[in-house]
């Protein structure tokens, strides 16, 4: 195998040019009267090479990928054995008659009974347009195809590379001068059901199956891609703009041997078991559901189902995210420090509610609504807390690894019965909140654009780019209002473009006379320090902050006074110092940072990939208290605002946001941790 690529014919700059333009961004169709001529093996020749694959193969000629995979381009092939497409084809065609797409059929349980249209979906499944290494899939890799579905990497007990937690790599990282094959043990199984459909399919959600019909959920489940996403008008740096938005589901759900082992056998049975629960969650004076409390909302224990203040409905709802993620996605692992432990927090489909999700450090498993008590809580300087303080509140309920992927979306089972209790707003979310601002949009979680690679999003961009950055259409989020167009340019940027010292690494900016409004995620009634984090460069501007329960301009007011984000923390104006040089750890000029409506950054993560260096120790790493308010469990939105409008330019950085409750930051007893 050759590493060096030789050409037999070189080609004129006018066809590399055709040829180039037409194998990037997202199509795949090449010009097939300009192929380059290797020397070396191509992907084509190494599957045809070895008798192995010829199943394989032929899926491919079916497909009319052959001369695609033989021609120029990068190309990354998770590759089935002739043992692996068997067993496939066999599963296929005893599972046909429960599809609910008519081109997953077969004409006969053998390779030729495969459909031309099935052949196409198998092969650019096992295909991604980029150059994906055994490396770049240590630490759970979400990889899109050219089907435009993901494939998720992840690694299992015996420390194999696994694709979908199912299918093992046998043979990694056969380069070629194409690309690159991984040989695996089996075919990547692409659902053509949606959430509920699949369930069904499963056989180990009987009674969730019933229930989601029996609600009418079953019919809110079915989204796939938000219709009408805008062009950008202005994309003079050649960046990515995601042409689609796909939507999905995540569904946490019990079994019905968990069901079991709780008591719970019939579909009366887990009715009655969510009426037990929700029956008194809305009660003036003793129920913990603030938002249905705040507004009298009725519960109902009737078997009006469909009613989505219904018990189970309630129940039901709670265990569903509207966001499309895989088990490697629900936590985020870049830059943290080795001693804490990854989180992340979600809102639910129940109105109004949050989940948390967190990596055990212990065995890595990964646990909803696990917290201990005090937690962000410390009565020790740059220590999280100690034994006596912070002791386990609830352990959690474990998610199992599988990834039962659907359509529009992921089912993943967990262990226990998953509520939304008091223990959720009084223990879970009685916290400092920190969120980096991406994963406040589902969009980019169910879009796999949160956690790209700078060489996918290369892949996607047009020729010529020169930044690994990916631009969004304005109505692109939900959760984000635009007010004036193309004139607020909304930016991601590679976690391994360079060394950003951002929270998780990657980063969301804003170019321009921007002005827009984000949705803040809900949290329980009480009172909160709203925080901002953010990096300081000269090439920020300043711009003005307002708060309201609506995206309506005419229910905001303006918070504080102008934010510049050009000043770094020695500005006398904020007053940061090397805490390091202090003796009291910086806990005296965290007082007098705070009284000015700043903070240091925290300890959780470093300045970049590798660095030892914290954020706390960095002058340009900063926190802005927005205001202290209170909110109800409710509707709020922040909008951001230059006051530098002629500078079309000008930056804004949004890193991560903080909900810190009173009982954290005006604690009589603890301070708040510096992590």
């Amino acid at each position: 195998m050759k590493t060096s690529i030789l050409y037999k014919s070189v080609l004129t700059l006018a066809a590399f040019a055709a040829l180039t333009a037409s194998v990037t961004g997202c199509s795949e169709e090449i010009d097939e009267s300009n192929l380059y001529t290797f020397t070396g093996q191509t992907v084509e020749d190494f599957i045809a090479a070895d008798e192995r694959f010829t199943d394989f193969n032929y899926i491919l000629e079916r497909a009319g990928m052959k001369d695609l995979m033989a021609g120029y381009g990068t190309y990354t092939v998770f590759l089935p054995d002739n043992d692996a497409v068997t067993a496939y084809v066999d599963s296929l065609y005893d599972d046909m008659s429960k599809s609910e797409l008519p081109h997953n059929g077969m004409t006969e349980r053998s390779l030729e009974g495969l459909t031309d249209s099935l052949c196409n979906d198998i092969a650019r499944f096992h295909i991604s347009n980029t150059e994906i290494m055994g490396v770049d899939m240590s630490g759970g890799l979400t990889i899109s195809t050219m089907l435009g579905r993901d494939l998720n990497t992840s690694i299992d007990r015996t420390g194999a590379t696994c694709v979908n937690t199912y299918s093992q790599i046998t043979s990694m990282d056969n380069q070629l001068e194409n690309g690159v094959v991984h040989v695996i043990n089996a075919v990547l199984k692409r659902s053509n059901r949606l959430i509920a459909g699949e369930m069904e399919q499963n056989g180990r959600f009987k009674l969730w199956s019933e229930a989601l019909m029996r609600t009418g959920l079953a019919d809110s489940l079915v989204r796939q891609k938000k219709e009408n996403v805008n062009a950008v008008s202005n994309n003079t740096d050649k960046l990515w703009v995601p042409e689609e938005c796909k939507e999905g589901y995540t569904v946490f759900a019990e079994t019905d041997e968990v069901l079991k082992a709780n008591g719970i056998e019939s579909f009366e049975q887990l009715a009655a078991y969510a009426n037990s629960v929700y029956e008194h969650c809305a009660d003036q004076g003793s129920g913990w559901y603030d938002y249905m409390r705040n507004n009298n909302i009725r519960v109902s224990t009737g078997n009006d189902y469909e009613n989505p203040y219904n018990c189970l409905n309630l129940f039901l709802r709670y265990h569903i995210v509207p966001y499309a993620m895989a088990t490697s996605k629900l936590v985020y692992d870049y830059n943290q420090i080795s001693k804490v432990s990854l989180y992340e927090y979600y809102q639910t489909m129940l109105p109004y509610t949050m989940m948390k999700v967190i990596q055990s450090k212990d065995d890595g498993s990964l646990l909803i609504n696990r917290y201990m008590t005090n937690s962000t809580l410390t009565d020790t300087p740059a220590e999280q807390g100690n034994n006596h303080q912070v002791v386990a509140g609830h352990e959690g309920i474990k998610i199992d690894a599988e990834d039962i992927q659907a359509l529009n979306g992921y089912i993943h089972p967990v262990n226990r019965m998953l509520i939304y209790d008091k223990e959720v707003p009084q223990g879970v979310l009685n916290e400092r909140m920190r969120m980096d601002f991406t994963s406040l949009f589902s969009e980019m979680m169910s879009n796999g654009i949160r956690g790209m690679r700078k060489a996918e999003i290369a892949a996607r961009a047009p020729f010529g780019h020169k930044e690994a950055r990916v631009r969004f259409p304005s109505n692109y989020f939900d959760n984000i209002r635009v007010y004036n167009g193309d004139e607020t340019q909304l930016l991601y940027l590679a976690k391994d473009e360079g060394m950003y010292p951002n929270f998780q690494g990657d980063e969301f900016l804003c170019v321009g006379a921007y002005d827009f409004a984000v949705k803040l995620p809900p949290v329980p009634d009480g009172t909160y320090e709203i925080r901002i984090g953010y990096t300081a460069e000269t090439a920020r501007g300043m711009l003005q902050i307002y708060l309201g329960t609506s995206s309506e301009k005419a229910d905001m007011k303006a918070v504080d006074i102008p934010l510049d984000m050009r000043l770094y923390g020695d500005d006398p104006n904020i007053g940061w110092t090397n805490y390091l040089a202090e003796s009291d750890l910086g806990i005296q000029t965290d007082k007098q940072m705070h009284n000015r409506g700043y903070m240091r950054g925290p300890i959780y993560y470093t300045h970049g990939y590798g660095s030892s260096e914290t954020a706390r120790m960095w002058i340009r790493n900063l926190r802005r208290i927005v205001v202290k308010q209170d909110l109800k469990q409710g509707n709020y939105w922040l909008r951001f605002k230059t006051v530098l409008p002629q500078n079309t330019s000008t930056q804004f950085h949004l890193d991560y946001l903080e909900l810190c409750p009173s009982s954290v930051y005006n604690n009589p007893t603890y301070v708040e941790d510096m992590y």
